[in-house]
């Protein structure tokens, strides 16, 4: 810089005071001959000698060389880190330097990311879901599901020959490595055989990580190994190997394996056991010597020969291990797996449970009694090939009953949960709700004549119509024009924000007339849990299948509850009494109070009815996988009779009284039965056979199968009841 300034300087002086016509303006007069002169003092000195020889080039390209490269430095110092140039002109030894920082960067990072996303305990935790065992309300076991896992082991406390049989065959240096063995790696790549995995890595493997295949998995896998090798002593590695690897037949644990197939504790395993369990982790369901004895023994062999190999056992000792003997000893139960409330209620419990070893006994709230009689009123049904749904529950959310369909065994998928599909008319609920919360009453009229303009055309059911009607009288028939014409006087942002409070989260288009007909699909237990926050006066209800205490006054202040007034309430119940009394509904009457509606879909692939009565909320769905029309089952139909059944049997209420006798009562008519109230029913002996009396005759029920016994002028006629007339969809 000093060059460059006194170059820049001497140029500038040149340019200006310089006298002489052979020195150019800006040049920097390097040479004493051609320094400027004072034309004062021109004659007073002596003259100059001029220079021999020839100018020095070297000289000068070499102090142009260093302006160069000054003018260079200072160029590179100026550019910003935005410019192209910036990184183009950075050296080999830079960038090799700021990678070794980026490198050590990332590795902070990678130890952070493990430190908050792949916590220590959770090697302590099992990896399968330990078994869970539901029980009803009252006690009654209904279910049992999950992985069977057992109290983790202890290194110190097993005899020496089993740790040695899982070293011997797993990983032979295990106590000499830092979580990787390159002699592994390298011995399977070249032989193909084995993966080279150490246990450290296994259990990093199965502890945090996914099973995929790839490189940046075997990546993390290799670094959570050096972590846990770094946290853990060896020892501590081996238990949580041990106690969480799988062993084949749901048994996740040497210790669950070893009381599994053996029926003793792993302190107290033969070496042959031992040998037989060591084989098992490579391949656990192949290997299960429950279903594969030979191959479990011939994989036993090669953990003795491992152990021979590496000096655990002698050959002599080896050669006299007997064969092991199998000894599994059978549960005493017959519990299913799974059921339609079960596979609901599992993922719920599971969430509110912390991760152990030790099994987990949970009451639900699910009522044995109720669930037998939806059981029994689904079964004898006349459903013909359609599937059928029932939900039960609390007005405050507690299932007590749930059938997702007709036969768990063959068909799993829940109807009650899983089903998404359209609610019919009973989404009409909603829409008059709507109105009578905007000052609309029952006894307000609506036109009910045909809609005959715009795109949309919905028809009443029977092609009923009439000038007017009352919104009572509109409701209890289900009038299609009313329910339209009413949703668009009010708005249908309001309905669906209704909706929305009430708990439905079901998508639903705001202006789409056919709201209000129920054409947004939903499930059963949605729709259920709608009509329950309207039973209660408080809403949204969620429904549970484990019993919740009160709510904390913290709950109480931040939850928010909504509820209608008296008046809309009791309006709305009017009209949903007046639905079963004398509208869609009426073959769901009870002797008490009882309030619901009736929803069938286009072309009858829907039918249901929804109601309350007491305490219960209960929901019945009929229609089709396939979502196949149907044979004329309505609403109003099977669903109510269901209903109507499951309320009868639930509630331990009679049948509706019969009309009083007239005044003149004929003796020639048929005689009136004095000690069997309608409705009820009579056990026929211990095969589950019972006998009932209603209007249509008397009827026999074995196994879910109805006969109808009719007397005539030709006797006894025995026969298969028939299924409800068609009617027409409200």
């Amino acid at each position: 810089m000093a060059l460059f300034d006194r170059f820049w300087k001497g140029s500038r002086s040149g340019a200006a005071n310089s006298a002489r016509a052979d020195v150019p303006a800006g040049f920097y007069p390097l040479y004493e001959s051609m320094r400027p002169l004072d034309p004062d003092d021109e004659d007073d000195l002596p003259p100059r000698p001029r220079p021999s020889g020839k100018p020095d080039f070297a000289a000068w390209d070499a102090k142009l060389a260093g302006i160069d490269e000054a003018l260079g430095i200072e160029e590179k110092r100026r550019l910003r880190w935005w410019q192209r140039d910036y990184w183009r002109a950075r050296s080999k030894l830079w960038w090799t330097g700021r990678g070794i920082m980026a490198g050590f960067a990332l590795f902070l990072a990678l130890i952070g990311w493990l430190t908050f996303t792949a916590p220590l305990s959770k090697s302590l935790e099992p990896i399968a879901a330990p078994q869970v065992t539901l029980l009803a309300s009252d006690g009654t076991p209904i279910a049992r599901s999950g992985a069977i896992v057992e109290a983790p082991v202890k290194v110190a406390d097993l005899p020496p020959h089993v740790v040695q049989a899982f070293i011997a065959i797993e990983d032979r240096r295990f106590y000499s490595h830092w979580g990787i063995d390159p002699r592994g790696i390298a011995r399977a790549a070249w032989t193909g055989y084995g993966g080279g995995s150490t246990i450290t890595q296994q259990l990093a493997k199965f502890t945090f990580l996914t099973p995929e295949q790839s490189l940046g998995r075997k990546a993390r896998e290799a670094l959570i190994a050096f972590w846990l090798e770094a946290w853990l002593t060896k020892d501590e590695i081996l238990e949580r190997y041990l106690s969480n690897a799988y062993f084949g037949d749901n048994q996740y644990g040497l210790r669950a394996a070893s009381l599994h197939y053996f029926y003793r504790q792993p302190e107290k395993l033969r070496p042959e056991q031992a040998a037989m369990l060591a084989g098992l982790l490579q391949a656990p369901s192949r290997y299960a010597p429950t279903k594969h004895y030979d191959k479990a023994k011939k994989r036993m062999d090669l953990v003795v020969q491992s152990m021979v190999r590496d000096g655990y056992l002698t050959q002599a000792e080896a050669d006299a291990l007997p064969d092991p003997r199998i000894d599994v000893r059978a549960r005493g139960d017959n519990l299913p797996t799974g059921t339609y409330f079960a596979d609901w209620a599992l993922p719920l419990a599971r969430e509110g449970i912390e991760a152990s070893y030790s099994r987990q006994v949970l009451t639900t709230t699910l009522d044995a009694r109720l669930q037998s009689l939806a059981n029994r009123v689904v079964a004898r049904a006349p459903l013909g090939g359609a599937q059928v749904a029932l939900v039960a529950m609390r007005r405050n959310g507690e299932v007590v009953a749930m059938v997702g369909g007709r036969d768990y065994s063959k068909s799993p998928f829940n109807r009650v949960t899983q089903a998404r599909r359209q609610p019919g008319s009973t989404f009409k609920t909603i829409v008059y709700l709507t109105a009578l919360e905007a000052g609309w009453e029952p006894d307000d009229t609506i036109p009910n004549t045909e809609i005959t303009q715009g795109s949309y055309r919905p028809k009443n059911a029977g092609g009923r119509y009439s000038d007017q009607i009352t919104l009572e009288e509109a409701f209890a028939q289900s009038s299609n024009v009313a329910a339209v014409r009413l949703m668009q006087a009010v708005g249908s942002d309001k309905v669906i924000r209704n909706a929305r409070k009430l708990g439905i989260t079901a998508p639903m288009a705001e202006g789409d007339p056919s709201l209000a007909l129920g054409t947004s699909v939903m499930t059963l237990m949605e729709l259920t849990a709608a009509y329950a926050g309207i039973a209660a006066n408080e809403f949204p209800v969620e429904p549970h299948a484990f019993a919740r205490g009160e709510r904390s006054w913290w709950e109480w202040l931040t939850t928010r509850q909504d509820s209608l007034s008296r008046r809309t309430h009791g309006d709305l119940e009017t009209m949903l009494r007046a639905a079963i009394n004398r509208g869609t509904g009426r073959n769901a009457v009870l002797p008490i109070a009882n309030y619901g509606k009736t929803g069938t879909t286009q072309d009858y692939r829907d039918a249901l009815f929804v109601g309350y009565a007491g305490d219960l909320v209960v929901g019945v769905w009929i229609g089709n996988d396939d979502n196949t029309p149907m044979r004329g089952i309505t609403g109003g139909s099977t669903p109510a009779r269901i209903w109507r059944d499951f309320m009868r049997g639930a509630l331990r209420i009679e049948a509706a009284p019969r009309p009083k006798p007239s005044d003149t009562p004929d003796p020639e008519g048929p005689v009136q039965p004095m000690d069997v109230l309608e409705g009820g029913v009579i056990p026929l002996g211990q095969d589950g056979t019972t006998l009932s009396i209603d209007g249509n005759g008397v009827v026999v029920s074995q196994e879910g199968v109805p006969v109808e016994v009719r007397v005539g002028e030709g006797g006894v006629v025995i026969q298969p009841a028939p299924s409800p007339s068609p009617s027409n969809p409200p």
